[in-house]
C-alpha cells in the first residue's frame, strides 16, 4: 500500500501539470466573479482570499439590519428563505462571519449570491 501512495506522490510532483493550471485558473475566475458581487450585498464586508477557495465575509452589519443576534440564526434563516447553504464562522472563532466556498460551478455561485442578496433586500 506505501509503494502505490509513493508512486502515486512522484506521479503528482513530476506529472503533467496542465490540469492543476486549468483548475487553479477555474478558481480564480470563479474568486474574481464572485468576491465582488458578495461585496454587493447590504452589510456583508468581503475581504478578498489570497489562498482559500472559500470566501469569508464579515455579516454582523447584514445580522443587525434583518435582525438577528447569533450567526447561527442568520444563517439558518439564509438556508429556509433563499436557500443558500453556507457555513458559519463560529465553529472557526469567527462568530460574525460566514463561509462560502467556491468550489463549485461558476453559475451556481452567481445564483447564490443572487438569492443572498435578494434575501438582505427584503
Amino acid at each position: 500500500l506505501t509503494a502505490v501512495s509513493q508512486y502515486a506522490a512522484i506521479e503528482a510532483l513530476t506529472g503533467d501539470q496542465t490540469s492543476i493550471e486549468e483548475m487553479r485558473q477555474a478558481f480564480e475566475e470563479r474568486l474574481n466573479t464572485i468576491s465582488p458581487l458578495l461585496a454587493e450585498v447590504p452589510g456583508f464586508e468581503v475581504i478578498k482570499p489570497q489562498g482559500a477557495f472559500y470566501l469569508f465575509p464579515n455579516v454582523k452589519t447584514a445580522m443587525e439590519i434583518k435582525g438577528y443576534t447569533d450567526v447561527n440564526d442568520f444563517t439558518n434563516a439564509i438556508l429556509e428563505e433563499a436557500e443558500v447553504a453556507l457555513v458559519t464562522g463560529a465553529g472557526f472563532g469567527a462568530p460574525e462571519n460566514i463561509r462560502l466556498s467556491y468550489a463549485t460551478d461558476l453559475d451556481t455561485l452567481k445564483e447564490a449570491v443572487s438569492r443572498i442578496k435578494a434575501f438582505m433586500e427584503k
